[in-house]
């Protein structure tokens, strides 16, 4: 692949090219530890996103397509219900007529693990474009998974919540996100993403 000349900027200007200032990195340090302490209970538990299904969603299914490519049948995000500068929230309704239940498998449909990680980086990809200036030039692709584990099985008629945050400020085309799913309180699967951002040619 071809080096990648564009630097990006976020309407904050939080995604300089990393570092050029050192508060940059402190400024998502103390952002970190602000999530951290959000997200972890007074047991140190993860606490899951809290999911209100009667709240209008921040990206409803028709202008999530206007932010990804992805289509029928391999779009996995029905619509966000969170998004700031620094993280995601979306929503994935698993039903029993998904295509992948048909092999995986018969007489006991269980989410693919893959699968999971491709919403996960559906969700990701959302909060990338979210976060770049005229981003209907650019677009995102995976381009590494570290440190995934499956924790519990995803099945007909559960609702996965993903959520992706970022690490580190995107530098020179590179983002890396923790990403998480859940089903209710369980936390179900979680990684690292890594994303790289290119020129959109089509």
């Amino acid at each position: 692949m071809t080096k990648l000349h564009h630097v990006f900027y976020t309407k904050q200007n939080l995604l300089l090219d990393y570092p050029k200032k050192i508060q940059d990195q402190k400024y998502y340090l103390r952002i970190h530890l602000n999530i951290a302490e959000k997200n972890l209970s007074s047991n140190n538990k993860l606490i899951a996103p809290k999911y209100n299904i009667n709240k209008k969603p921040i990206y409803n299914i028709n202008q999530i397509k206007n932010i990804l490519k992805h289509r029928h049948p391999f779009l996995f995000v029905d619509k966000i219900i969170h998004i700031d500068e620094m993280q995601i929230v979306g929503i994935k309704n698993v039903t029993n007529n998904e295509h992948f239940f048909e092999g995986h498998f018969p007489n006991n449909p269980i989410m693919p693990g893959v699968i999971q990680v491709e919403a996960l980086a559906q969700v990701g990809g959302i909060l990338v474009m979210n976060s770049i200036e005229n981003s209907e030039k650019y677009i995102a692709y995976l381009v590494g998974i570290e440190n995934f584990r499956f924790r519990k099985m995803v099945l007909p008629g559960d609702t996965l919540i993903l959520k992706s945050t970022f690490i580190s400020p995107i530098k020179r085309g590179i983002a890396k996100m923790k990403s998480e799913a859940f089903v209710g309180d369980e936390l179900v699967s979680e990684g690292i993403m890594t994303a790289t951002i290119v020129k959109n040619t089509q």
